[in-house]
């Protein structure tokens, strides 16, 4: 995204506060709509060379990205491009090919990532880089996209739009401390934001649940806590002999209960791990 104004409407669409620049390479927040609820996520990244934006999100597609910005866009001097094809990311796991990475980036970016809660970074480059950075990574270990996800799950961060969509809060996911300020001032969905955050609670919690028997269900699929339904299975990783998974649940159908099940009545499917 670039534009004379491009800053100053990103800091009225974006979550989080983007005054973070440049001190931090990255930041991460949410596009919210007026009633609050999650349209997508990004990372949002100052461009060295030209000072632009760039907008890196795992899986909030592109096309969303672009025209939930560019229906808020009236007079301001703002261009949103679609540039997927020329910009390449890597995940990387671990302090040591953290270091490898070293300071030259390549023309692009390296900032803390969200696949889990250990020492993880994202590097973002131009597609030019390809085979410069894959050299400078060459011998590292390889993880399958699978074990990824397992780490995710475990590490309970949600994915967008996935686990954390339209018909979602982002306080329901406990993304209020790592993607939403309360001290910028407006923001589109600031003011549901600044409610929740007086009322202090949901009704509903993204939690992490274990499978009972050696398998989850491919999500989402329903959960129900005796007769009722109790929310839904929204993802699922095989885990250690079973799964894991993150499911949202309605806190008060759910009430004391640790296990839920597949149908109204069922055995138990899931246990929830942790407190709702």
């Amino acid at each position: 995204m670039g534009g004379a104004d491009a800053a100053q409407f990103l800091q009225g669409q974006h979550s989080n506060d983007l005054r973070a620049f440049p001190q931090q390479p990255a930041v991460y927040g949410l596009w919210l709509t007026l009633k609050g609820k999650v349209e997508a996520d990004s990372f949002v990244v100052r461009e060295s060379a030209t000072g632009d934006f760039l907008l890196f999100s795992y899986e909030s597609p592109a096309a969303t990205v672009r025209e939930r910005l560019e229906r808020f866009v009236i007079a301001d001097d703002v261009t949103v491009t679609d540039e997927t094809a020329s910009w390449r990311a890597v995940s990387v796991f671990g302090a040591e090919l953290r270091a490898a990475i070293g300071t030259d980036w390549a023309g692009g970016a390296v900032f803390p990532g969200r696949r889990d809660r250990t020492e993880q970074a994202e590097w973002l480059y131009p597609e030019s880089a390809h085979t410069a950075v894959a050299a400078r990574l060459a011998g590292g270990p390889e993880w399958a996209a699978a074990e990824i996800e397992r780490r995710r799950i475990a590490a309970g961060i949600p994915a967008v739009p996935r686990d954390l969509g339209p018909a979602d809060l982002p306080n329901e996911g406990g993304l209020e401390a790592e993607a939403v300020s309360y001290t910028k001032g407006c923001y589109l969905g600031q003011e549901v934001m600044a409610r929740l955050k007086a009322m202090g609670q949901v009704r509903r919690r993204l939690v992490r649940v274990r499978s009972v028997g050696p398998e989850l269900p491919a999500a989402p699929v329903p959960l129900y806590a005796g007769e009722k339904a109790a929310g839904e299975l929204r993802s699922a990783a095989a885990d250690a002999g079973g799964a894991i998974g993150l499911a949202m649940v309605s806190l008060i159908a759910v009430g004391a209960a640790r296990t839920l099940a597949l149908q109204p009545g069922g055995t138990a499917a899931v246990e929830i791990v942790g407190s709702p």
